[in-house]
């Protein structure tokens, strides 16, 4: 199979899980009504609060999470695969992982990442974020099967990490997921300049289900969900404000591309620089 249906869902979710789920739900189905096979949503997708303790109240064990639960009977009852952009998974008592989800349409859970790259800033409002404090960092890369290729899985603040990215299409990925809830401080500075950078760099599909609007705890995300082809043209994208944007995905795109621009098999080791006067 080398062409599929891929959406994004944006969302604004807050802290009522079961709130967002239904919204959720309404994106998937609404894509998969209109032929979607390959269904994202973005970090977070169960629920957003700036308070790590309200994030770490409604945080559960794998096994016993309502969010997954639930997504997982989606993607069964609509037979369609499903990136669940994020959910914070318990796997300690104060302790959180940022994990990502890929379903396939059995509403197996097929592949999971935890996002590696801890946003720990201060934006340029002044305003701090320490996400480690709160949430244990992942350590291996994730590269998962789909019916039309492989899915690179990355969250949000990985995106600033290149090498994170040329990792995943070195290793066979045609498609690199960046599900975020991007703040719109940054967003507005960085968003689309950095996804179109990953997906020409990598000559691969970029999906990026994100995010927007105002949430609880003082959070705004910057939306603009994005579909970026291998050449690094935006072929959907939304707005600031919830909805689904689904967009016709050729994978032969990507093999024409990486053939007539083979730098994926162009890279060479090299030693670090000195330091010459």
């Amino acid at each position: 199979m080398t062409a599929f249906k891929a959406a994004c869902v944006q969302l604004n979710s807050g802290n009522d899980m079961d709130a967002n789920l239904r919204a959720a739900e309404a994106g998937i189905r609404s894509a998969a009504a209109d032929g979607a096979q390959l269904i994202m949503l973005p970090e977070y997708a169960a629920l957003l609060d700036g308070s790590g303790r309200v994030m770490r109240e409604n945080s559960h064990p794998e096994e016993q999470h309502p969010a997954l639960a639930k997504f997982r009977a989606l993607a069964l009852a609509t037979r369609t695969w499903l990136l669940v952009g994020s959910l914070t998974v318990k796997v300690g008592d104060e302790r959180m992982v940022n994990r990502s989800y890929l379903l396939s349409a059995a509403g197996a859970v097929t592949a999971h990442y935890d996002k590696i790259h801890m946003f720990d800033v201060t934006l340029p409002s002044g305003k701090v974020i320490r996400e480690s404090s709160a949430y244990q960092p992942g350590d291996k890369a994730v590269v998962a099967a789909t019916p039309w290729g492989l899915l690179g899985m990355t969250i949000c603040y990985d995106l600033r990490f290149p090498q994170l990215f040329r990792a995943l299409a070195k290793a066979g990925a045609l498609f690199l997921a960046v599900p975020s809830s991007f703040q719109r401080e940054t967003g507005t500075a960085h968003w689309h300049s950095l996804l179109q950078a990953r997906a020409i760099e990598n000559l691969s599909y970029v999906f990026a289900p994100a995010m927007c609007g105002e949430h609880p705890g003082g959070r705004m995300t910057y939306g603009h969900s994005l579909i970026v082809d291998p050449w690094g043209k935006i072929i959907g994208e939304l707005g600031t404000e919830p909805g689904v944007v689904i967009a016709d995905i050729n994978v032969d795109e990507v093999l024409r591309v990486r053939g007539m621009l083979p730098s994926l098999e162009h890279d060479k080791d090299f030693a670090a620089p000195d330091l010459q006067s």
